[in-house]
């Protein structure tokens, strides 16, 4: 959402961007300020990965990698390349946690991935220069507001019913309870005069009787778009489903 505002519209005058997760926040961070130093490692990383002879040789680079990231002692460059390396190589690009915090998605089996795109790694540098980049709870964000401004809001997505369940972001979790402090947090953003746009999923794909989120935005403008599901084991689980967009504003 952030790069599709910040190159459609270029007479934004300010732009905060929050995440729980820091070594996201850290990624961004290198992105902006240092892509070069970024796409270097990220190259290596890639030569590396495809000189791999076998499945296997990648799994184990795989392993090892996610190793070295869950130790924590990387320098920001590194736990970015890491990050990134691991997004691309891993089981359908999920992320995910333990309740120590540790990263445990496994191998994706790709062969030959695009590890570093450095022209796009570029461009969305440029794109970031003038943006505030920030980590914490999303409540926080009220603090950084100046002025009227417009929130858009991605929380870690309310599981489906009768399907896997990959809310594990951070070791703390996302349940219904955070889920209705930010139903709260949006409350207070409409009372105050913000604008905001909601992403979640949408528990009647599985339960048509599940009505969580109707109930909760009561008075809101809750609706259904097509997506396509890709976080799935199991290949007749992915393909179209909806997903809701809420919002306080109409048009």
């Amino acid at each position: 959402m952030v790069f599709h505002m910040l190159g459609k519209y270029r007479t934004i005058r300010r732009v905060v961007i929050n995440d729980f997760n820091s070594d996201l926040v850290c990624t961004y961070s290198v992105v902006r300020d240092s892509p070069e130093a970024l796409i270097e490692v990220l190259s290596k990383f890639q030569a590396e990965y495809r000189d791999c002879c076998s499945e296997e040789k990648r799994k184990e680079y795989y392993l090892q990698k996610r190793g070295v990231y869950n130790r924590r002692k990387a320098t920001a460059v590194e736990t970015a390349a890491l990050f990134i390396f691991l997004n691309r190589t891993c089981f359908n690009g999920l992320y995910r946690v333990n309740s120590k915090g540790l990263y445990n998605v496994p191998f994706g089996r790709a062969a030959n991935p695009l590890i570093c795109d450095a022209e796009t790694l570029r461009a969305d540098s440029v794109l970031l220069q003038n943006v505030e980049i920030i980590q914490g709870d999303f409540e926080g964000v009220y603090d950084h507001i100046k002025g009227t401004a417009f929130v858009y809001l991605d929380p870690p997505y309310r599981p489906l019913p009768k399907t896997p369940s990959f809310t594990a972001y951070s070791k703390n979790g996302f349940n219904d309870a955070q889920q209705k402090r930010l139903a709260e947090f949006c409350r207070k953003l409409d009372k105050d005069g913000h604008l905001w746009l909601q992403s979640n999923s949408d528990p009647a794909n599985t339960d048509p009787d599940d009505k969580f989120f109707d109930d909760l935005y009561r008075g809101f403008d809750i609706q259904r778009v097509s997506a396509s599901r890709m976080i799935n084991s199991k290949a007749d689980g992915r393909g179209k489903i909806t997903e809701l967009a809420i919002r306080n504003y109409r048009g």
